[in-house]
């Protein structure tokens, strides 16, 4: 009787000890599926969001690049000008010229504002270093025009100067590309300077605006 209730002791606590370990195996289980499953709910959730990030910074990016392929409303374009350096008068197409031959030194551009008229055969050489000349004449406004000189001394390759015979009071020059406005706080007057400066138009960017002609 004792011996036999010993043995049947001793296999209940197997017994339940066996059980003991199929619960934890169990709840291990359990816990790795759910760590999974958290996991790939995560990682889901990271790859999409990832993808969606993605997405939108692509459509950000193709609107930017639709938006700069766009012209600019009112302006004028001008294809294949000569680039051949010449010490002779050019008569230009457009007035202020936006391009063609001109004088082997370019007119320093670094945010400088000329009180007179300068030449254009210089300034076109400015254009073909990529940057913008903002030109007025006397019906321009004199606070647009002070406007003006502040905007362009604080903007590299750009230039400043008066134009007489310009027919806009306000007039902005690129390689190829011209707008004119009447005010300066005309909105397409920032969008000229954002997408001209330096822009896709430029046949020599990033060449000097300065150690060329002074005023």
């Amino acid at each position: 009787m004792g011996s036999s209730g010993a043995k049947a002791q001793r296999a209940a606590r197997r017994a339940k000890i066996e059980e003991q370990r199929r619960a934890e195996a169990a709840r291990e289980r359990r816990n790795r599926i759910i760590t999974v499953t958290l996991s790939g709910v995560i990682v889901a959730g990271l790859v999409g969001g990832l993808w969606y990030f993605v997405q939108d910074n692509q459509k950000k990016e193709d609107a930017k690049a639709e938006a700069a392929a766009k012209p600019i409303s009112g302006e004028k374009s001008w294809k294949d000008l000569g680039r051949d350096h010449v010490t002779t008068p050019v008569e230009y197409k457009m007035a202020p010229a936006t391009g063609g031959n001109h004088d082997q030194v370019w007119m320093n551009c670094d945010g400088d504002v000329y009180a007179e008229e300068i030449a254009e055969t210089n300034a076109v050489h400015s254009l073909e270093h990529g940057a913008v000349w903002v030109t007025y004449n006397d019906k321009a406004p004199e606070k647009d025009v002070s406007a003006l000189k502040e905007r362009v001394e604080k903007t590299p390759y750009t230039l400043m100067s008066p134009y007489a015979a310009q027919s806009s009071p306000i007039t902005l020059s690129a390689w190829g590309k011209q707008l004119g406005v009447k005010t300066a706080d005309d909105p397409r007057v920032s969008q000229f300077l954002e997408k001209y400066v330096q822009g896709s138009q430029t046949p020599e960017p990033g060449a000097a605006c300065t150690g060329g002609k002074p005023a």
